[in-house]
């Protein structure tokens, strides 16, 4: 026997047996169906923080075209119309996610420091606070901008907090879909934020846009209660020393007794990982760039995957669906952003079918081509046909604009059910456990600060260029599909022990459908043997 301290705090020991007793990963009984019912319950509730976020999404969007809104924080022209500058609403939409790309960082941080959990009802506190500025502001656009600096912060973090949480919560034949349901959360607080707003926009005082912010406290207060009552990551308590912790929760969350075979099995497996990865020392940021197997490279993957899912061009739309559909002559934009919203999350389900069924690459791949061709009809049209000559004070022409709406809800779709959920699935995937929190932090960071960037250009582009701004959307979809098919490997199926082994082993992503780990390998071979001794 062997005897390792798991952290560096003198909290507890823990005896592993030898390497070459511990089990494999792939010869672990699969637990029951019924004893994933609770497990996966406890990774949909934790998807309440993509819930969150998305309705924060889905409501700036028609706060930004409100009435109240604008006599409220905007100013007026030379004939006393209210409205916001380009500055100003870009400040005020893109703002939230400089605090969201420091949000990351503090995710990471208080994923090591004090756990998944905990992380989680800490930063849902952050973002309740942001949310008080932003509700009690009366006149001072400024304070809306802090307060969604601050609120941008709880999200970033949730970004990072919640799928790390689920995936390693979830069982391994449910991993993608489990941590695709934080996307679809995000959808479903899109569709909500949406429906809210175009609801309220009628109002003349401002309750138009306080109501819709004031039910945020009630979606995160949710988040924050709920999470209080949730056991913590079985891959967190172990990488700390608490390995009977790691027993309760695994075995309250699978429904099967404390000392059944499937935790004894799979707590071991969790053992030896950590016990591989702490030997190596306390991770470091340095580590992260230059650390073996292949971090650097595996960081790249991570920033790229998260960058380009924001230059897919989805959140040109949720940002601004309002105010682009309001330009192309819909007689209630706020409909239309809200029938959007609704495409948006129920394409989300199939997301949730397709990612472990069909895989990561397909999925990315498949996506990417749509939405390729999706912007390029819409940009081209956009630019060319809606307007007569180009004249944009005349009537826009509405059976162009009929092909543009139709061909944005064809790419939502692809959006939704591909790249909107699968990045974070991939992220989630990439780094080993000793690293996660870090390279989380910031392969999501970089998703934030696209975010930012998109978000807040947005406004002086369309002025400068109008609907050609869609076509560097599409370069970006077109580099994208380069990427993932040369890049990305293919991970369905495979535990996170097992995705650390593949980049170990150096295999190309091409190649990777074809990969199997050794554990795999043993398992075949042990079948092939006893095949063959009963054929003898």
């Amino acid at each position: 026997m062997s005897t390792t301290v798991l952290n560096d705090e003198p909290k507890s020991v823990v005896s592993v047996s030898d390497e070459s007793n511990m089990p494999n990963m792939a010869n672990m009984p699969e637990p029951a169906k019924k004893s994933q019912i609770l497990v996966i319950l406890l990774c949909l509730f934790a998807a309440m923080g993509g819930f969150v976020f998305g309705y924060d999404t889905g409501t700036i969007s028609g706060f930004i075209n409100m009435d109240s809104f604008l006599e409220s924080f905007g100013e007026t022209d030379e004939s006393g119309v209210f409205f916001l500058s380009r500055m100003r609403a870009g400040l005020i939409v893109g703002l939230f996610s400089i605090g969201a790309f420091l949000g990351t960082l503090l995710g990471g941080y208080l994923a090591d420091k004090v756990g998944r959990k905990k992380g989680i009802v800490y930063v849902a506190l952050v973002y309740i606070v942001g949310m008080l500025i932003q509700i009690t502001a009366f006149s001072a656009w400024y304070q809306i901008a802090i307060g969604r600096v601050i609120g941008g912060v709880g999200i970033g973090a949730l970004s990072v907090l919640v799928p790390m949480f689920q995936s390693e919560t979830a069982p391994q034949n449910l991993r993608g879909a489990l941590v695709s349901s934080f996307q679809l959360f995000i959808t479903l607080g899109i569709f909500v934020g949406f429906s809210v707003c175009y609801a309220t926009k009628s109002r003349p005082d401002t309750g138009a846009f306080r109501i819709p912010m004031g039910l945020c406290f009630a979606w995160a207060f949710i988040l924050l209660i709920g999470m209080c009552f949730m056991p913590e990551s079985p891959r967190y308590l172990v990488s700390v020393g608490r390995v009977e912790e790691a027993r309760k929760a695994m075995a309250m969350t699978n429904q099967v007794p404390l000392h059944d075979a499937v935790i004894d099995e799979e707590l071991q497996a969790i053992e030896k990982s950590v016990i591989r990865e702490q030997t190596a020392g306390k991770a470091t940021w340095k580590e992260l760039f230059t650390g073996e197997p292949r971090m650097g490279y595996r960081l790249t993957l991570g920033i790229l995957i998260q960058v380009l899912q924001q230059l897919c061009g989805a959140n040109y739309f949720f940002y601004y669906g309002t105010s682009i559909f309001k330009a192309i002559g819909m007689s209630d934009s706020f409909a239309t952003s809200m029938i959007f919203g609704g495409i948006n999350f129920l394409s989300t389900f199939g997301g949730l079918y397709i990612v472990d069924r069909f895989g990561r690459r397909k999925c990315l791949l498949g996506g990417a081509m749509v939405m390729f061709v999706c912007f390029l009809v819409y940009s081209t049209v956009g630019f060319a046909a809606l307007y007569p000559n180009g004249d944009t004070s005349l009537p826009a022409s509405k059976t162009v604009g009929d092909v543009m709406i139709l061909f944005t809800c064809i790419f939502i779709a692809a959006f939704a059910s591909t790249w909107a959920p699968i990045a974070f699935v991939v992220v989630s995937e990439t780094f080993p456990l000793r690293m996660r929190s870090k390279g989380m932090a910031v392969a999501t960071g970089g998703n934030w600060m696209i975010n930012f960037l998109v978000s807040f250009l947005t406004p002086f582009i369309t002025t400068a260029i109008g609907f050609k701004y869609g076509y560097v959307f599409t370069a970006c979809l077109g580099f994208a599909i380069v990427f993932v098919y040369f890049f990305i490997p293919e991970t369905k199926g495979l535990s996170l022990e097992d995705v650390d082994e593949l980049y170990a082993s150096g295999v190309s992503a091409r190649k990777s459908p074809d990969w199997l780990p050794s554990s795999k390998k043993q398992e075949n071979e042990s079948k092939n043997s006893m095949a063959f001794s009963e054929s003898s």
